[in-house]
């Protein structure tokens, strides 16, 4: 980076703030330097959070953000995202997600038979559970397009979204996150079981009598 430019690249936020998308390698004293002068001239212009989005190539850099006062705000696998709060007044950076979303899959067929499946790994593991089908949802996924690929990730069986029947809220679940889950119904359009290898044990169908006991 030329260093006779005495500030750093940035585009201002819809909040006030700035947003720092580093992507060239530099120095870490460069870049103190750079990061100093910088937050100078933001404090000068007025402006409130400053974001700092260094790649993964360049976290040789994050310590020396958080040496001048920026701390961690959320990483995704190839990105850390830093933040600093420029006024003195009270910060009003919005925390990291703090939930999870996952589903839960009830398949009844004509029959009156509910899809169960027992798991290899997890909390239910070896004590001789069978639960429905769930898992998390995916970053831009809906909750029914999720509900129906676990279903078909962990059984093989096609399936059609009817309704949302019910949800859950749950607090520490996961490092300290919230989950909320929802529980769908959904209709089989085929009924040959091919269970996932990797993460189910056995799946199979169960009268829904049965699943109420």
């Amino acid at each position: 980076m030329d260093l006779s430019v005495k500030i750093l690249p940035a585009t201002n936020d819809v909040h006030g703030g700035v947003i720092v998308d580093l992507k060239e390698p530099m120095d870490s004293e460069d870049f103190a330097t750079l990061l100093r002068s910088s937050l100078l001239h933001w404090k000068q212009q007025g402006k409130d959070g400053v974001w700092i989005k260094l790649p993964i190539e360049l976290v040789n850099l994050a310590e020396t953000a958080v040496k001048e006062g920026f701390w961690y705000h959320h990483a995704e696998p190839n990105y850390l995202m830093l933040v600093y709060w420029i006024p003195k007044t009270g910060c009003t950076i919005p925390p990291n997600a703090s939930h999870r979303v996952a589903v839960g899959a009830i398949v009844l067929n004509d029959k009156k038979e509910v899809l169960v499946v027992k798991e290899k790994r997890g909390g239910f593991h070896g004590i001789g559970v069978w639960k429905i089908p769930t898992g998390l949802v995916d970053a831009g996924e809906e909750i029914f397009e999720a509900a129906i690929r676990e279903v078909k990730e962990e059984t093989g069986i096609d399936t059609e979204f009817v309704e949302v029947l019910a949800f859950r809220h749950t607090h520490n679940s996961f490092f300290g996150k919230s989950d909320i889950s929802f529980i769908c119904m959904l209709c089989p359009l085929s009924f040959d079981i091919k269970k996932q290898e990797l993460e189910i044990e056995a799946a199979q169908v169960f009268s829904f009598d049965r699943c109420r006991t």
